[in-house]
């Protein structure tokens, strides 16, 4: 029996993830969650997990023979997710949950610290680093209740992105998790095509049902009404954006699971009646 923890298992990577683990014969899946109540996913067992809490990380790492990290949007995240891996049996595959071509920022950067925090953990390990996620688009904590209005208000600077299926990063995640040949390795992960923001209003338009306009606005109205951590983070990875950082398009998605990565449209089809209003 493989015992694995899924972070943030209520999460857009950790639900489908911990429905592909709980669907591998001879898998046990912790679901771990600040509010282990609310975990309702057939096969996981609901597990107390807190970053703000370190007292009960070793209580929730218990056993584990791998761990997916999703990491916490913190200044001090890098510090937590070391001080977490010290409480994991030194036996513990960890594979986190970084951001796309993190190299691409300064040496110093966060989600680099992050990285190194993990690749000096004395654990072996997997690094994924995502594009953005197409699900930003029905959640109503992005961009979906703007969608319903018909505008997608967004600073690309003309650049494109490779949106992706976080059931696709969920999908490499099971395989790195599971499967031997992924120490070691940091897998760079995008949906099948890079899109200009126009399209995606395109796109958009079609699965809502009504007109859907991309507004180009500035990183500063972008991060209007928030501050500290949360700005900085946010104005840097609008200008990582307007830099065509997250335009990149990798086969990775295919080459680990066997499949292509889902597109944006196909997504869409499914998510229509988000997009619509109807949920």
């Amino acid at each position: 029996m493989t015992r694995v923890l899924v972070t943030g298992v209520r999460g857009k990577t950790g639900v489908p993830l911990a429905e592909l683990l709980a669907a591998r014969p001879g898998v046990e899946v912790l679901g771990g969650s600040s509010s282990p109540a609310t975990v309702d996913l057939a096969g996981v067992q609901p597990t107390d997990f807190s970053w703000g809490r370190p007292s009960g990380w070793s209580a929730a790492a218990d056993g584990i023979d791998a761990v997916y990290v999703v990491q916490p949007d913190r200044a001090d995240a890098p510090e937590l997710i070391g001080g977490f891996l010290d409480a994991t049996p030194s036996r513990t595959h960890v594979v986190l949950l970084s951001e796309f071509d993190a190299d691409q920022v300064a040496p110093d950067g966060w989600a680099l610290r992050a990285e190194r925090a993990v690749r000096s953990s004395g654990r072996s390990w997997t690094i994924l680093r995502p594009s953005w996620f197409m699900q930003v688009f029905t959640d109503p904590r992005y961009y979906r209740d703007q969608l319903l209005d018909g505008e997608l208000p967004f600073a690309s600077g003309g650049a494109r992105v490779a949106w992706i299926d976080a059931r696709d990063i969920a999908a490499v995640a099971e395989r790195a998790l599971l499967d031997e040949g992924h120490a070691g390795q940091v897998h760079e992960l995008s949906g099948p095509e890079s899109l200009s923001l126009p399209r995606t209003a395109e796109l958009l338009s079609r699965a809502a049902g009504h007109p859907v306009v991309h507004r180009e606005v500035t990183i500063d109205d972008t991060v209007a009404g928030t501050e500290g951590f949360e700005r900085e983070l946010s104005a840097l990875t609008f200008q990582r954006v307007r830099a065509g950082v997250f335009a990149g398009v990798t086969d990775t998605v295919e080459r680990v699971t066997g499949r292509p990565a889902g597109t944006l449209e196909a997504f869409l089809a499914d998510a229509g009646p988000a997009l619509r209003g109807a949920v």
